[in-house]
C-alpha cells in the first residue's frame, strides 16, 4: 500500500494519478474538511487525518509499504516557522512508530543550507528529522513551483507590469510546474529502496527561466506586452501581506529570495537531477483560463 499525505495538493494528485494508472494500491490521507471528490475516482482509499495529530496520522499509514510527504505551506499562520514544524514533528513521530518500507518527502532546493534560507529551513529540518526514521529515505527537492507566478498574473495582466522578487529579471532560476513532481515521485515510490540512505534527488522544469522571459511568455499568452520589474526589497513583505499571507510567512519568503538572488538556492553539488516535461507556457495557460 502507498500513502500519500497532502493528497488533495497538486503534487499529491499527481503522485496518485500515476501510481494508480500502475495500478497500484493507493491511501490518500486528507483532512475532514478537504474536498475528496476527484480522488474517489482514482479508485484509491481516503483517509482522514489531520497532520499536526500524530496518531491519526499513524494510525492512516499503518500497514503502508511507503508513505509521501508534504509538509503544508502555512501560509497565513502568525507564527509559520512553528506551525509547519509542528507538522513535521507529528508527522515524523508517526512514521517512528509506524515506519514503512520507503519514505519520499517533497523537499525543497537549498535544503542543504545550514542557515538563512527562509522558508527552506523548514525542508532543511524536515530532512534532519525524516533522517531518524527507520526506513529507506528519499529527498526529493522541488525548484519553485511554475504555478507560483498566479499571485501576480491577474496584476500583470492589468498594468503590464509583472513584478519580480528575482534579481535582477535576467538571472536564470530553476522552476518546476508542480503536477510533474507526481510521476517523478511515483517512479521512485515503485523501485526497490536504494542502498543509499538518504538517497536526494532535485527535480526542476526542462528548462531554466528569467523574469525577463517569464514576462514575455504572458505577453506572448495575453496578447498583451508586460514588462519585467523588479519590486524593491524593501516592498516585499508590504506586497507579498496585502496578498493574504502573514507577516512571519512573508518574513520567511524575504529571506527566501535573498538568499536566491546570491545565488544560494540550487542544486546540491554533485546532485542527481530529474527533469519536469512541462513548459512555463503550457502552465500559464492554463492559469489564464481560470
Amino acid at each position: 500500500m502507498f500513502v500519500i499525505l497532502g493528497a488533495t495538493g497538486k503534487v499529491g494528485r499527481a503522485t496518485i494519478a500515476k501510481l494508480r494508472a500502475q495500478q497500484a494500491p493507493v491511501k490518500a490521507v486528507v483532512r475532514a474538511s478537504s474536498d475528496r471528490a476527484d480522488l474517489k475516482t482514482f479508485g484509491c482509499e481516503i483517509a482522514i487525518a489531520d497532520l499536526h495529530d500524530s496518531a491519526a496520522v499513524a494510525k492512516a499509514i499503518e500497514g503502508a509499504t511507503a508513505v509521501q510527504v508534504i509538509c503544508p505551506v502555512s501560509a497565513r499562520a502568525k507564527d509559520a516557522p512553528s506551525d509547519m514544524a509542528g507538522i513535521i514533528d507529528a508527522v515524523v513521530g508517526a512514521l517512528i512508530a509506524r515506519p514503512p518500507e520507503t519514505v519520499l518527502a517533497i523537499s525543497d532546493y537549498g535544503a542543504h543550507v545550514e542557515s538563512g534560507t527562509g522558508i527552506t529551513i523548514t525542508f532543511r529540518y524536515l530532512e534532519a528529522r525524516l533522517n531518524q526514521v527507520p526506513s529507506a529515505v528519499i529527498f526529493l527537492r522541488s525548484a519553485e513551483h511554475m504555478q507560483n507566478w498566479a499571485r501576480v498574473i491577474g496584476s500583470a495582466l492589468e498594468t503590464g507590469v509583472l513584478p519580480s522578487l528575482h534579481h535582477p529579471v535576467s538571472k536564470m532560476f530553476p522552476t518546476i510546474a508542480a503536477p510533474d513532481l507526481g510521476p517523478i515521485s511515483a517512479e521512485l515510490l515503485l523501485r526497490k529502496p536504494n542502498e543509499v540512505r538518504p538517497r536526494v534527488i532535485h527535480a526542476e522544469g526542462p528548462r531554466r527561466y528569467s523574469a525577463l522571459e517569464v514576462a514575455a511568455t504572458l505577453s506572448e499568452i495575453s496578447g498583451r506586452e508586460i514588462v519585467a520589474r523588479e519590486l524593491p526589497e524593501r516592498d516585499w513583505i508590504p506586497t507579498l501581506t496585502r496578498g493574504g499571507i502573514s507577516e512571519s510567512y512573508a518574513e520567511l519568503v524575504h529571506e527566501l529570495f535573498v538568499a536566491h538572488n546570491a545565488g544560494r538556492i540550487d542544486v546540491e553539488p554533485g546532485g542527481e537531477v530529474r527533469l519536469g516535461t512541462t513548459e512555463l507556457t503550457e502552465v500559464f495557460r492554463a492559469l489564464i483560463r481560470r
